[in-house]
């Protein structure tokens, strides 16, 4: 099976033009599922991948045996941030490949988990698994976690204060997970549905002082909704160990280029809303009902249907909330240089349709699981995009 009109190559490069001056550092983690390339099932070889990637700031372990997480180093910006993701990419996709292995870039892995919980080493792990017993069950799922730092915790904040009303729209924009146990689910990010099986995995709360988001997480952790601060999966937090707003409520993309964009994205936004706290202005407010609707909405959406405003509680298209994001975010997109790297790619997603989309696409067109692995693979990879 060949890609056809699936295009792997959108836009200009990131970096053309610079301007950092007020510009923060952003990372980006990337997790990856290892599967057997003729049927699709997981293959528990993440610390051999690991061991032969032979970087441990670049390739680390997950929760489960069958996933390796990536990390870029603190960039400057979107060139360092593709170049990144690049290096994650081609040594995972290598490692794997020596291992008679694929790595896939999909927020769940299209042919199911395995009966058995398979977790990887590691006694938190274990007691992850004895504390939350169903949400571990299905926890071998992939995202992709942007960090952009903050001048201070307080500020962070604020920060996710006024990021809340976004996170619908960022994960339509990201969802690539279509695909469950073999066949077309009614998500386009079945992995959203899975992750929300944990209790706290749930848009930040409506806290203005640092003082208060610490009790809550202290109070998760008490009341046995955590086992720890790490274990806080709120869809946009604090960091627990990086001095960073960390936006969690992305599926991993499809390609290099997808998550190029969206790490562009995060950082103005994170950027513009760092800017309304310091000059002062209010945040906008949103039900919590309202938002965790339209999360839902969205991750049954993907990009390319209907998701609710969370503002208004009316059916939008997808693509109507992206314009929006872009529409506030632009002058920070292009302070930052990043303008043309990211309209090109979001210009470029209009034509292929968004991860969940194109999945999709590839498994219909697929005559065999081998195939469509082939071309998923293909496209995870760092030479596609």
């Amino acid at each position: 099976m060949s890609v056809g009109a699936v295009d792997l190559r959108p836009g200009p490069r990131p970096g053309r033009r610079s301007s950092l001056s007020r510009s923060p550092t952003v990372g980006v983690e990337e997790e990856f599922t290892l599967v057997d390339p003729a049927s699709g099932a997981v293959v528990p070889c993440a610390a051999e991948v690991i061991d032969d990637c032979a970087d441990p700031t670049l390739v680390v372990p997950e929760v489960m045996s069958y996933m390796v997480e990536t990390r870029t180093p603190v960039c400057r910006n979107l060139a360092e941030v593709r170049a990144g993701l690049t290096a994650g990419r081609t040594r995972v996709t290598r490692s794997a490949h020596r291992l008679a292995a694929v790595a896939i870039a999909s927020g769940v892995n299209p042919f199911g988990l395995p009966e058995h919980v398979q977790l990887a080493e590691g006694a938190r792990y274990a007691e992850l698994a004895r504390r939350f017993p169903l949400p571990i069950r299905t926890s071998g799922t992939c995202a992709c976690h942007v960090h952009v730092a903050v001048p201070t915790r307080q500020v962070g904040v604020e920060v996710l204060l006024r990021l809340r009303p976004w996170l619908p729209t960022l994960l339509a924009l990201t969802a690539n997970s279509p695909l469950w146990m073999g066949r077309e689910s009614r998500w386009a990010s079945q992995r959203f549905a899975l992750v929300s099986r944990w209790p706290t995995a749930v848009p930040p709360p409506p806290v203005c002082s640092i003082d208060e988001y610490d009790a809550l997480v202290r109070d998760a952790v008490r009341s046995g909704a955590a086992l720890d601060a790490r274990n806080v999966y709120f869809l946009a937090r604090l960091s627990p160990r990086y001095p960073t707003v960390e936006v969690r409520v992305a599926d991993v993309c499809l390609t290099t280029a997808e998550a190029t964009c969206y790490a562009g994205l995060v950082r103005a936004l994170v950027a513009t809303t760092v800017d309304e706290a310091t000059r002062g202005l209010a945040s906008t407010t949103v039900r919590e009902r309202a938002l965790r609707r339209a999360c839902r909405s969205a991750a049954s959406a993907g990009l390319g249907g209907t998701m609710t405003d969370p503002l208004t509680g009316e059916r939008v298209r997808a693509w109507r909330m992206v314009e929006q994001l872009v529409e506030h975010v632009e002058p920070r997109l292009r302070a930052h240089g990043d303008d043309e790297a990211v309209l090109a790619t979001l210009d470029w997603l209009r034509r292929v349709g968004g991860g969940a989309e194109r999945q999709r696409r590839l498994f219909r067109e697929a005559g065999s699981p081998a195939a469509f692995l082939a071309v998923l693979a293909r496209a995870s990879g760092a030479r596609a995009g």
